[in-house]
């Protein structure tokens, strides 16, 4: 039986010209890639600082 393949991500996002990208805006965004392409995200996010520290949600 082939198994299936899919991608881990690890990483940031962060926005150009110092701009911050707000938790749920960046979610919706990526949700609706995925979802546009039939895939599903197992997974999960939080909200960070330039120095990889978790705070409190932007938006």
């Amino acid at each position: 039986m082939k198994k299936t393949v899919g991608v881990e991500i690890n990483g940031c996002v962060f926005g150009n010209d110092g701009k911050d990208v707000g938790h749920a805006e960046f979610w919706n965004a990526f949700i609706e890639f995925v979802e546009a392409r039939g895939w599903y995200f197992g997974g999960g996010t939080v909200q960070i600082d330039e120095d990889g520290n978790k705070i409190e949600d932007i938006d």
